[in-house]
């Protein structure tokens, strides 16, 4: 099997074994489109999958609410995939047969199976930090689809705009003064809404969460993902295995 996880900054894909949870070869990055339409897109899909040279059934993530395989929103992509055919389109440029999933989904679903989240019982809430924030609610293993939690209204406006690992970057925050303020305030207000047992944090800062996470303060249990920015990738992967076995 194989993964795309399509986002905000960077588009990544590789094979997947879905038996083990792990990439099955190797991880193939380059910067998304700008802008990021979804004719750029897909060219830039087709080609990371052309040099993979994987040809059959393939999942893709996508950085928004995805239903029917139609993306219904884009924060951070492109106005114009709204109401776009993913599946029709990527399968167009990289001659697989596509199933697409949201992101944080994608990540969710291989981290509670073979991560960070495997055997918790209760409701994990899997957090990706990246150019947005995207979200996976799981309660006992299922998934809670679209979320997209990151878009909490929190001091008066789209709080993503201000936790975001871009927000970070933009505003030349420390990992400290991020996690500690940003970070935590956020998974604060995630708490009060569904009083989760386990929040797993990912997305790319995932790989250096020695330099922030011991600055996040909540009630939940918190840990990072087990599986990093592979994660999206191989959910992707999983989930296209579902949906076609």
């Amino acid at each position: 099997m194989f993964g795309l996880d399509i986002g905000g900054t960077g588009i990544k894909g590789g094979p997947v074994d879905v038996s083990l949870g792990t990439l099955a070869g190797e991880r193939i990055r380059v910067m998304t489109p700008r802008p990021a339409t979804p004719e750029a897109v897909a060219v830039v899909c087709g080609a990371v999958v052309k040099q993979a040279g994987y040809k059959g059934v393939l999942g893709a993530t996508y950085p928004g609410v995805v239903k029917g395989g139609r993306a219904m929103t884009a924060a951070n992509v492109d106005g114009e995939w709204i109401g776009t055919d993913i599946e029709a389109l990527l399968a167009a440029t990289t001659g697989c047969d596509v199933v697409a999933v949201n992101d944080a989904d994608a990540a969710g679903l291989a981290e509670v199976r073979f991560g960070a989240g495997k055997g918790q019982p209760g409701v994990v809430v899997v957090v990706t930090f990246g150019t947005g924030i995207g979200t996976g609610v799981f309660l006992n293993g299922e998934l809670l689809p679209n979320t997209e939690l990151g878009h909490l209204e929190i001091k008066g406006g789209d709080y993503e705009d201000q936790a975001a690992d871009s927000a970070r970057e933009r505003e030349d925050l420390s990992w400290e003064d991020w996690a500690q303020h940003r970070v935590s305030t956020y998974l604060s207000h995630l708490e009060a809404l569904l009083w989760p047992d386990l929040f797993i944090l990912g997305g790319g800062v995932s790989k250096k969460s020695d330099k922030w996470l011991s600055y996040v303060k909540c009630k939940t249990p918190v840990v990072t993902a087990a599986l990093q920015n592979s994660a999206g990738i191989i959910g992707a992967a999983m989930y296209a295995r579902e949906q076609r076995s």
